[in-house]
Protein backbone atom coordinates (compact mmCIF):
# COMPACT_ATOMS: atom_id res chain seq x y z
CA UNK A 1 0.00 0.00 0.00
CA UNK A 2 2.87 2.32 1.11
CA UNK A 3 3.85 2.43 -3.02
CA UNK A 4 0.70 3.60 -3.48
CA UNK A 5 -0.96 5.24 -0.65
CA UNK A 6 -2.35 8.65 -1.45
CA UNK A 7 -1.69 11.63 0.23
CA UNK A 8 -2.46 15.52 0.30
CA UNK A 9 -0.25 18.11 1.98
CA UNK A 10 -1.62 21.36 2.81
CA UNK A 11 1.07 23.86 4.04
CA UNK A 12 -0.25 27.52 5.50
CA UNK A 13 3.43 29.70 5.43
CA UNK A 14 3.47 33.39 6.47
CA UNK A 15 6.91 35.00 5.90
CA UNK A 16 9.15 31.84 6.19
CA UNK A 17 11.22 32.68 3.69
CA UNK A 18 14.43 31.51 5.81
CA UNK A 19 13.46 28.64 6.04
CA UNK A 20 10.81 27.43 3.30
CA UNK A 21 13.41 25.77 0.64
CA UNK A 22 14.65 22.80 3.39
CA UNK A 23 11.01 22.34 3.93
CA UNK A 24 10.74 21.43 0.00
CA UNK A 25 13.80 20.06 -0.51
CA UNK A 26 12.48 17.69 2.43
CA UNK A 27 8.99 16.88 0.69
CA UNK A 28 10.42 16.81 -2.66
CA UNK A 29 13.00 13.90 -1.60
CA UNK A 30 10.73 11.70 0.01
CA UNK A 31 10.55 8.03 -1.19
CA UNK A 32 6.22 8.52 -1.10
CA UNK A 33 5.43 11.72 -2.76
CA UNK A 34 2.60 14.14 -2.17
CA UNK A 35 0.05 13.36 -4.59
CA UNK A 36 -0.62 17.03 -4.34
CA UNK A 37 0.99 19.50 -2.04
CA UNK A 38 -0.91 23.46 -2.22
CA UNK A 39 1.30 25.77 0.12
CA UNK A 40 -1.06 29.18 0.95
CA UNK A 41 0.96 32.06 1.10
CA UNK A 42 -0.96 33.61 4.08
CA UNK A 43 0.35 37.25 3.05
CA UNK A 44 4.00 36.90 3.28
CA UNK A 45 5.97 40.57 2.43
CA UNK A 46 9.38 38.51 3.06
CA UNK A 47 10.11 36.85 -0.65
CA UNK A 48 8.17 33.84 0.36
CA UNK A 49 5.51 34.12 -2.53
CA UNK A 50 8.07 34.62 -5.09
CA UNK A 51 9.96 31.15 -3.70
CA UNK A 52 7.07 29.19 -3.71
CA UNK A 53 5.97 30.28 -7.34
CA UNK A 54 9.86 28.97 -8.65
CA UNK A 55 8.97 26.03 -7.24
CA UNK A 56 5.78 24.97 -8.58
CA UNK A 57 6.99 26.40 -11.78
CA UNK A 58 9.13 22.99 -11.79
CA UNK A 59 6.72 20.79 -10.15
CA UNK A 60 3.08 20.01 -10.81
CA UNK A 61 2.71 18.64 -8.05
CA UNK A 62 2.85 21.75 -5.96
CA UNK A 63 0.08 24.19 -5.96
CA UNK A 64 0.59 27.78 -4.17
CA UNK A 65 -2.28 29.65 -3.17
CA UNK A 66 -1.98 33.41 -2.51
CA UNK A 67 -4.12 35.57 0.21
CA UNK A 68 -3.74 38.78 0.87
CA UNK A 69 -1.43 40.11 3.57
CA UNK A 70 -4.47 41.15 6.54
CA UNK A 71 -1.80 43.11 8.35
CA UNK A 72 -1.47 40.69 11.00
CA UNK A 73 -0.72 37.52 12.90
CA UNK A 74 -3.91 35.95 13.97
CA UNK A 75 -2.78 33.11 16.59
CA UNK A 76 -4.86 30.07 15.69
CA UNK A 77 -7.52 31.18 13.63
CA UNK A 78 -5.43 32.58 11.00
CA UNK A 79 -3.75 29.24 10.01
CA UNK A 80 -6.79 27.64 10.06
CA UNK A 81 -8.47 30.01 7.17
CA UNK A 82 -5.01 29.55 5.31
CA UNK A 83 -5.49 25.81 5.35
CA UNK A 84 -8.98 26.18 4.31
CA UNK A 85 -8.36 28.13 1.70
CA UNK A 86 -5.79 25.10 0.34
CA UNK A 87 -8.17 22.51 1.23
CA UNK A 88 -10.85 24.45 -1.21
CA UNK A 89 -8.64 24.33 -4.34
CA UNK A 90 -8.24 20.22 -4.29
CA UNK A 91 -8.04 19.21 -7.54
CA UNK A 92 -8.83 15.50 -6.82
CA UNK A 93 -11.19 13.78 -3.86
CA UNK A 94 -10.01 10.62 -4.02
CA UNK A 95 -7.24 10.46 -0.96
CA UNK A 96 -6.28 8.40 1.58
CA UNK A 97 -4.89 10.64 3.88
CA UNK A 98 -4.33 14.64 4.46
CA UNK A 99 -1.45 16.48 6.20
CA UNK A 100 -1.46 19.71 7.83
CA UNK A 101 2.39 20.42 7.22
CA UNK A 102 4.55 24.05 8.82
CA UNK A 103 6.69 25.50 6.33
CA UNK A 104 9.89 25.42 8.55
CA UNK A 105 10.49 21.13 9.05
CA UNK A 106 12.79 19.40 7.79
CA UNK A 107 13.07 15.61 8.03
CA UNK A 108 14.26 12.34 6.34
CA UNK A 109 13.33 11.14 3.21
CA UNK A 110 11.62 7.60 4.22
CA UNK A 111 9.10 10.09 6.85
CA UNK A 112 6.10 9.76 5.54
CA UNK A 113 6.70 6.52 3.95
CA UNK A 114 7.19 5.00 7.80
CA UNK A 115 4.01 6.95 8.62
CA UNK A 116 2.30 5.34 6.55
CA UNK A 117 3.61 1.98 7.12
CA UNK A 118 2.25 3.13 11.15
CA UNK A 119 -1.18 3.78 10.04
CA UNK A 120 -1.13 0.50 8.07
CA UNK A 121 -0.71 -1.35 11.38
CA UNK A 122 -2.78 0.71 13.34
CA UNK A 123 -6.20 0.38 11.58
CA UNK A 124 -7.86 2.50 14.58
CA UNK A 125 -5.37 4.84 14.48
CA UNK A 126 -6.82 8.56 13.11
CA UNK A 127 -4.48 11.47 13.50
CA UNK A 128 -0.45 10.32 13.99
CA UNK A 129 2.91 12.44 13.34
CA UNK A 130 6.29 12.69 14.20
CA UNK A 131 8.19 14.09 17.46
CA UNK A 132 8.88 17.90 16.62
CA UNK A 133 12.57 18.66 17.81
CA UNK A 134 14.38 22.01 17.75
CA UNK A 135 18.42 21.84 17.35
CA UNK A 136 20.35 22.44 20.33
CA UNK A 137 24.23 22.59 19.50
CA UNK A 138 23.69 19.46 16.84
CA UNK A 139 21.76 17.87 18.65
CA UNK A 140 17.88 17.37 18.10
CA UNK A 141 16.04 17.98 21.63
CA UNK A 142 12.41 17.24 21.82
CA UNK A 143 10.46 20.05 21.48
CA UNK A 144 7.84 19.76 24.03
CA UNK A 145 8.49 16.63 26.24
CA UNK A 146 4.94 17.59 28.43
CA UNK A 147 2.49 16.98 25.83
CA UNK A 148 0.04 14.26 26.57
CA UNK A 149 0.27 10.79 24.70
CA UNK A 150 -2.89 11.37 22.43
CA UNK A 151 -1.21 14.89 21.41
CA UNK A 152 0.06 15.06 17.94
CA UNK A 153 1.79 18.73 17.55
CA UNK A 154 -0.06 20.72 14.71
CA UNK A 155 2.86 21.18 12.77
CA UNK A 156 2.77 18.04 11.42
CA UNK A 157 -0.60 15.91 11.36
CA UNK A 158 -1.70 13.58 9.33
CA UNK A 159 -5.32 12.52 8.96
CA UNK A 160 -7.23 9.30 8.53
CA UNK A 161 -9.32 10.19 5.29
CA UNK A 162 -12.62 8.12 7.57
CA UNK A 163 -11.42 9.84 10.97
CA UNK A 164 -11.09 13.19 8.79
CA UNK A 165 -14.68 13.14 7.97
CA UNK A 166 -15.66 12.71 11.50
CA UNK A 167 -14.13 15.74 12.67
CA UNK A 168 -13.96 17.90 9.94
CA UNK A 169 -14.10 21.05 10.18
CA UNK A 170 -10.83 22.27 12.57
CA UNK A 171 -11.82 25.51 14.68
CA UNK A 172 -10.51 28.60 13.61
CA UNK A 173 -9.32 29.42 17.40
CA UNK A 174 -6.07 28.39 19.47
CA UNK A 175 -6.78 24.73 20.76
CA UNK A 176 -7.52 23.73 17.25
CA UNK A 177 -4.63 20.72 17.21
CA UNK A 178 -6.28 19.29 20.47
CA UNK A 179 -10.25 19.48 19.80
CA UNK A 180 -9.50 17.31 16.89
CA UNK A 181 -7.68 14.81 18.93
CA UNK A 182 -10.20 14.53 21.42
CA UNK A 183 -13.36 14.48 18.78
CA UNK A 184 -11.47 11.85 17.12
CA UNK A 185 -10.68 9.80 20.54
CA UNK A 186 -14.60 10.54 21.08
CA UNK A 187 -15.64 8.80 17.88
CA UNK A 188 -13.73 5.50 18.56
CA UNK A 189 -10.02 6.86 16.94
CA UNK A 190 -6.86 6.70 18.75
CA UNK A 191 -3.98 9.59 18.38
CA UNK A 192 -0.33 9.52 18.80
CA UNK A 193 3.10 11.13 17.96
CA UNK A 194 5.56 8.80 16.33
CA UNK A 195 8.63 8.95 19.06
CA UNK A 196 10.88 7.05 16.95
CA UNK A 197 10.11 9.48 13.81
CA UNK A 198 11.79 12.96 14.58
CA UNK A 199 11.76 16.42 12.60
CA UNK A 200 13.71 19.28 13.01
CA UNK A 201 11.61 22.55 13.25
CA UNK A 202 13.94 25.09 12.43
CA UNK A 203 11.53 27.72 14.00
CA UNK A 204 11.10 27.89 17.73
CA UNK A 205 7.92 27.35 19.05
CA UNK A 206 6.41 30.58 19.62
CA UNK A 207 9.33 32.76 18.84
CA UNK A 208 7.15 35.05 16.71
CA UNK A 209 4.78 35.34 19.58
CA UNK A 210 7.38 35.77 22.54
CA UNK A 211 7.68 33.54 25.94
CA UNK A 212 4.66 35.34 27.67
CA UNK A 213 2.72 35.72 25.15
CA UNK A 214 3.17 32.27 23.24
CA UNK A 215 2.47 30.80 27.41
CA UNK A 216 -0.76 32.72 27.64
CA UNK A 217 -2.20 31.78 24.19
CA UNK A 218 -1.73 28.27 25.53
CA UNK A 219 -3.53 28.86 28.26
CA UNK A 220 -6.29 30.52 26.30
CA UNK A 221 -6.01 27.44 23.80
CA UNK A 222 -7.03 25.45 26.71
CA UNK A 223 -10.22 26.98 27.95
CA UNK A 224 -11.37 27.27 24.48
CA UNK A 225 -11.44 23.72 24.00
CA UNK A 226 -12.89 23.09 27.46
CA UNK A 227 -10.70 21.96 30.03
CA UNK A 228 -12.02 21.13 33.19
CA UNK A 229 -11.26 24.37 35.60
CA UNK A 230 -9.85 22.13 38.28
CA UNK A 231 -7.25 19.90 35.80
CA UNK A 232 -6.46 23.29 34.51
CA UNK A 233 -5.63 24.55 38.18
CA UNK A 234 -3.40 21.51 38.84
CA UNK A 235 -1.35 21.96 35.51
CA UNK A 236 -0.04 25.14 36.70
CA UNK A 237 0.35 24.00 39.77
CA UNK A 238 2.62 21.72 38.51
CA UNK A 239 4.29 24.42 36.44
CA UNK A 240 5.68 26.49 39.08
CA UNK A 241 8.93 25.42 39.24
CA UNK A 242 9.62 25.73 35.52
CA UNK A 243 12.22 28.44 35.26
CA UNK A 244 12.04 31.25 35.31
CA UNK A 245 9.69 30.58 38.50
CA UNK A 246 5.67 31.27 38.71
CA UNK A 247 6.61 32.80 34.82
CA UNK A 248 4.79 29.73 33.34
CA UNK A 249 1.82 29.26 35.33
CA UNK A 250 1.14 32.71 35.90
CA UNK A 251 0.78 32.85 31.75
CA UNK A 252 -0.76 29.67 31.37
CA UNK A 253 -3.61 30.80 34.30
CA UNK A 254 -3.89 34.24 33.08
CA UNK A 255 -4.66 33.44 29.69
CA UNK A 256 -7.53 30.53 30.65
CA UNK A 257 -9.13 32.12 33.07
CA UNK A 258 -9.24 35.34 31.65
CA UNK A 259 -11.51 33.17 28.92
CA UNK A 260 -13.88 33.51 31.87
CA UNK A 261 -13.59 37.14 32.88
CA UNK A 262 -14.11 38.12 28.64
CA UNK A 263 -16.74 35.69 27.93
CA UNK A 264 -14.50 34.28 25.36
CA UNK A 265 -16.69 31.80 23.33
CA UNK A 266 -15.62 27.79 23.72
CA UNK A 267 -15.85 25.13 21.30
CA UNK A 268 -19.34 24.42 20.22
CA UNK A 269 -19.36 21.06 20.56
CA UNK A 270 -20.77 20.17 24.31
CA UNK A 271 -20.37 16.48 23.88
CA UNK A 272 -16.66 16.93 23.00
CA UNK A 273 -16.19 19.24 25.90
CA UNK A 274 -18.01 17.05 28.35
CA UNK A 275 -15.95 14.24 26.82
CA UNK A 276 -12.67 15.82 27.78
CA UNK A 277 -13.44 16.76 30.88
CA UNK A 278 -14.78 13.23 32.06
CA UNK A 279 -11.26 12.12 30.73
CA UNK A 280 -9.25 14.92 32.77
CA UNK A 281 -11.40 13.43 35.60
CA UNK A 282 -10.19 9.70 35.23
CA UNK A 283 -6.72 11.20 35.19
CA UNK A 284 -6.75 13.08 38.20
CA UNK A 285 -8.48 9.81 39.80
CA UNK A 286 -5.48 7.88 38.62
CA UNK A 287 -7.78 5.64 35.88
CA UNK A 288 -6.85 4.67 32.35
CA UNK A 289 -7.69 7.72 29.87
CA UNK A 290 -6.29 9.14 26.74
CA UNK A 291 -3.90 10.54 28.82
CA UNK A 292 -2.35 7.24 29.65
CA UNK A 293 -2.73 4.30 32.44
CA UNK A 294 -1.14 3.99 35.39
Amino acid sequence: MNSKVKYIIITPVRDEARYIEQTIAAVSRQTVLPYQWIIVDDGSTDGTSEILDSHAKDNSWIKVVHRGNRGFRSAGGGVIEAFYAGYSVLNDENWDFIVKLDGDLSFDPNYFERCYKIFDTEVELGIGGGTVCQLDNGQMRVDSLGDPPFHVRGATKIYRRACWEKINPLISAPGWDTIDEVKANLHGWTTRTFTELKLVQHKPTGSVDGSWRNWFKNGRANYITGYHPLFMLLKCVKRVVHKPILFESMALMAGFYSGYILRIPQVPDNEAICYLRRQQILRLLLQPSIYGRH
